[in-house]
């Protein structure tokens, strides 16, 4: 059996997916308030570990049992165009799960135990029996715990030595993991044809494209109105103002979206939900201001 070339690995991976958990684990960080004096390097390796490492196992794992779906829909990634030949696909989800596993052992009980977690949730997600995404309103949720809400909470935990983060650090984290149910919907608007000849329940699947459309964006917005409340209601309202100028923001793109729920998904996925991360960090500060 040939190798794999490492362009079709790297492909696999999907690089550009890497930034959410990322960027959660960083809002993690900023929240708790932590120095770094002493853990810069902790910072570094949980974002590593949360991008390059689980979500990197997860779009293997993704790919690897979304083969057959694929062959339909996006018939030029690695696995279906053969790219990555044989049973490699297989071999690489599981070798990286045991890398993640091994290099999360660096973080302590928390950073091993929340990788275990998102990694348990990857393969949930994509592989049978449960196969979450098989039903849009159960994977999504699991994409948006463990890509933004595990990934905070261990960022913020790791930094403060292991202590659970605070009430308000946990509520941002749980409204920013729903929201991300909504942003995990615009990506199932390009697959419909090969979701319902595979029988993959998907939102827009469930609900029809310009429904579920709606949802995604009920799904993104509320969460962001309940923060900026809460942040009003901790004492920062120049934060408030922020995500209220960024959610605003939002509704000007959500409209065009709404129009063209099909054509616009992905170019909402590029401006929209920018916006949406950021202002994520935004309440993060708020949190660091509150410290």
């Amino acid at each position: 059996m040939s190798l794999p070339a490492l362009s079709a690995v790297t492909e696999l991976f999907k690089p550009i997916t890497w930034f959410p958990p990322m960027w959660a684990f960083a809002c993690g960080v900023v929240a708790s308030g932590s120095t770094m004096d002493g853990r810069w390097w902790m910072a570094l390796l949980g974002v590593a570990l949360a991008g390059p490492l689980v979500c990197a196992t997860s779009q293997a794992v993704n790919d690897w049992y979304d083969r057959h779906v694929d062959a339909i829909n996006e018939p030029q990634r690695p696995i279906p165009s053969g790219r990555i030949p044989g049973r490699w696909g297989l071999y690489l989800a599981i070798g990286w799960t045991g890398v993640s596993l091994l290099v999360a052992t660096a973080l302590g009980p928390w950073g091993f135990g929340a990788a275990a977690v998102g990694l348990l949730l990857a393969w949930a997600y994509s592989a049978p029996p449960v196969r979450l995404k098989e039903n849009g309103w159960w994977g999504n949720a699991a994409c948006g715990i463990s890509y933004e809400g595990i990934a905070w909470v261990t960022g913020a935990a790791v930094m403060a030595g292991g202590s659970m983060p605070g009430g308000e650090s946990l509520a941002l984290a749980a409204l920013y993991s729903a929201g991300t149910h909504g942003i995990m919907t615009l990506n199932d608007f390009k697959a419909v044809a090969g979701d319902r000849q595979m029988g993959v329940r998907s939102l827009p699947v469930q609900l029809g494209v310009d429904r579920a459309a709606r949802v995604a964006c009920w799904f993104m917005a509320v969460p962001q109105v309940v923060v900026i409340a809460l942040l009003l209601v901790w004492g920062q309202p120049g934060h408030a103002a922020a995500v209220t100028g960024l959610l605003l923001a939002q509704f000007v793109l959500m409209r065009r979206f709404l129009a063209a729920p099909t054509e616009r998904a992905l170019w909402y996925s590029g401006f929209g939900v920018p916006l949406f991360v950021a202002g994520m960090m935004v309440s993060a500060f708020a949190l660091r201001g509150l410290a």
